[in-house]
């Protein structure tokens, strides 16, 4: 608990799929494939990556130009590289913006984030492929993104930092079998007896139920007609 932090100063996929970094199993298949990925970042990319903010969440429509407008206002851009699909040319939604100065480079990642552009509000982080450890993308099941609909959230970035965990003790559901095997046959034991208690009480009920009252049975009524239908011929010789 005593080095707990709510951005990752390392990247791990399996506490970056968990709220508050404590996850001790996978919990969906992507953070297995971040797991077992062995990504190197791109050696193509140039420039200083501790100058570099990552931009996110943009207008497809959104130019280099208009970045360039907006982000000069906080300091000197040495680059900007909007990322384009290789086939298309079309804008993936993200850019990286380079700065000549660390204070810039501050700057604009206090007050860009969030900022509206081309009516999109956009995402302002600095650029963690070269500049974190360990760090997997997330076509590969990483990164800090996702949205809630498609069950997949990672923590630990700016935008989701990690929740404070709470200190209570790891507590698991044996009725699912789960914890270690002499608790599991604890809880088969403990069913069968559950079990062989009820059947015990649904006899004993039946049979009091049937102690209080006679059980019906097929041709009773049959029989009783055929006593009255016989009483009642007795009585008609009589009156003869």
């Amino acid at each position: 608990m005593a080095d707990w932090a709510p951005i990752a100063k390392e990247y791990d996929p399996l506490k970056a799929g968990s709220i508050d970094g404590t996850d001790e199993e996978p919990h969906d298949r992507a953070i297995w494939r971040a797991m077992l990925a062995r990504y190197v970042p791109n050696k193509g990319v140039t420039g200083d990556p501790h100058l570099t903010l990552f931009v996110a969440r943009l207008n497809l429509q959104t130019t280099e130009d208009k970045l360039k407008e907006v982000f000069s206002r906080y300091g000197d851009i040495r680059k900007i590289r909007l990322v384009r699909d290789l086939v298309t040319g079309f804008s993936k939604g993200y850019a990286f913006v380079e700065y000549k100065e660390e204070r810039a480079l501050l700057k604009a990642h206090r007050d860009a984030n969030r900022l509206v552009i081309d009516q999109h509000e956009i995402f302002v982080d600095f650029e963690l492929e070269r500049t974190l450890k360990g760090w997997i993308p997330r076509r590969l099941g990483g990164g800090f993104g996702g949205k809630k609909e498609s069950g997949q959230l990672r923590f630990g970035g700016r935008d989701r930092p990690f929740r404070k965990p709470i200190n209570l003790p790891n507590v698991k559901n044996d009725f699912y079998g789960e914890g270690s095997s002499e608790k599991r046959n604890w809880s088969c034991e403990g069913m069968r007896e559950w079990r062989t208690r009820e059947r015990d009480h649904e006899r004993s009920r039946d049979k009091r139920w049937g102690e209080r009252e006679r059980p019906w049975a097929w041709g009773d009524s049959e029989r009783d007609s055929r006593e009255e239908r016989s009483r009642g011929r007795d009585r008609k010789d009589r009156d003869r």
